[in-house]
């Protein structure tokens, strides 16, 4: 039987034809009878991927007999979304809490105000604004389809932040801090656009230019004349990269089924304070439902870096940001490159959806809950490792935890990891893996 009509109720602000763009199904198409339910439950994730909706009924009316007619009816989330932001400056909460006494000061906060469906063509406009440890002003401009076969896109934003203080150098694969009191010792700029090409539903490639500063205070360089190149207070470059994502998941921000792929390289060509440097990362995942309601994923993420030798601000490996090994969160590991391969084991506990929300736009609130077994494996390859121990050895460690997934892609991660070293802890991440 052919798809005769394809129905989307519901949609009071976003165009028929942005929906239309994530289907499966096409009007015309022919269906195999037994095959209704798999394409109906496809559309409904690929829509829930949108992040436009809260909520998504799919239905294929396949009674008539001139065909099937296509139901869709969704509830559009607010798209105006006042993000508040409430940051931690150090990697992530364990450290803040135990390392650094719960400093109130190295607390960011502000807010970010996105509109998520600008004319309704799945346009984006955002403005931030952050005070605290780090001060910072950006602006973001993105429209995804230019051509009428929503094909071919562009972005434009630019930042600038400050800070009073920030780290230096690695001891001991320990983060060492300097502050100033009456003036900013780091400051950075960045201005940006590219262009986005989207074939198919899965496939997404983004080509992006940027230009780059960061200058630092003298007292950086008198502690490390390593920090940019040739003793420099200033470090200026362009940046040229290429990012390809591939969405074979169920969804995007926390998938259960299917694959995940992001592949990048990056060129950046010096003008101050450093050289030319081109690196290339990966990250692979794989995401199986073995029984109802058991799943198991592997993820795997990599960085090759060349030259090899860099300065120490361009050094950042494990530990920094979102790429660690679970167990190490206490450790930053500097190196040029670096794998990392995660292993989960999880089993859905709770899934329910609250209803009845007095608000129209959040009518209903998804709560998720997956309790989990990991295990984790990482290495770092460093020629000039200084006393830094974890270097060039493998780290590994293993765990239970659980995982919360909310309304907005809300993701909260209570982890509690041993390490190789013998060391265990409970930890709390606000991000997914």
């Amino acid at each position: 039987m052919s798809v005769r009509e394809i129905k989307i109720i519901g949609n009071k602000h976003t165009a028929r034809n942005i929906i239309l763009r994530e289907l499966d199904v096409i009007e015309g198409q022919y269906l195999h009878r037994d095959s209704l339910r798999y394409y109906a439950q496809s559309d409904s994730m690929r829509l829930s991927s949108m992040g436009l909706f809260t909520d998504i009924h799919v239905l294929a009316d396949s009674e008539n007999i001139d065909g099937v007619i296509w139901r869709i009816a969704v509830k559009e989330r607010w798209f105006i979304i006042p993000e508040p932001v409430f940051q931690l400056a150090d990697r992530n909460f364990n450290v803040w809490w135990n390392e650094q006494n719960r400093d109130i000061r190295r607390i960011i906060v502000g807010a970010t105000v996105r509109h998520k469906n600008v004319r309704g063509n799945l346009e984006s406009l955002s403005a931030t604004v952050q005070v605290g440890y780090t001060k910072r002003f950006g602006l973001e401009y993105l429209k995804p389809y230019v051509d009428r076969k929503q094909k071919h896109g562009f972005l434009l934003g630019f930042s600038v932040a400050e800070s009073q203080e920030t780290f230096y150098n690695t001891d001991s694969n320990k983060l060492l801090f300097v502050h100033t009191a009456d003036q900013y010792i780091l400051q950075q700029t960045e201005v940006y656009g590219g262009y986005i090409y989207r074939p198919a539903y899965a496939t997404k490639h983004l080509l992006r230019l940027a230009y780059k500063q960061s200058h630092v205070e003298d007292t950086i360089v008198s502690l490390n004349p390593n920090y940019f190149q040739n003793r420099g207070n200033k470090m200026q470059w362009i940046e040229l990269s290429y990012r390809m994502e591939h969405n074979g998941a169920d969804n995007w921000n926390y998938p259960l089924v299917g694959t995940k792929f992001i592949g990048q390289f990056i060129s950046r060509f010096g003008i101050q304070g450093m050289n030319f440097q081109s690196f290339a990362t990966v990250e692979l995942g794989k995401y199986f439902q073995v029984a109802p309601k058991w799943y198991i994923s592997t993820i795997l993420r990599g960085r090759l870096s060349f030259p090899q030798n860099q300065p120490y601000a361009l050094r950042a490996a494990l530990g920094t940001k979102f790429d660690y090994v679970r167990g190490y969160e206490y450790y930053v590991v500097d190196g040029s490159h670096f794998g990392v391969l995660r292993f989960n084991f999880k089993r859905e506990l709770l899934s329910l959806n609250i209803r009845k929300i007095p608000l129209k736009y959040l009518p209903v609130i998804p709560i998720r809950v997956y309790p989990k077994l990991f295990a984790d494996a990482g290495y770092v390859k460093n020629n000039e490792p200084g006393n830094s121990f974890l270097n060039n050895k493998l780290l590994f460690s293993a765990g239970i935890g659980v995982d919360i997934v909310t309304f907005y892609d809300i993701k909260i991660r209570l982890e509690y990891a041993w390490n190789h070293l013998g060391q265990k802890d409970l930890f709390l991440h606000l991000n997914s893996e």
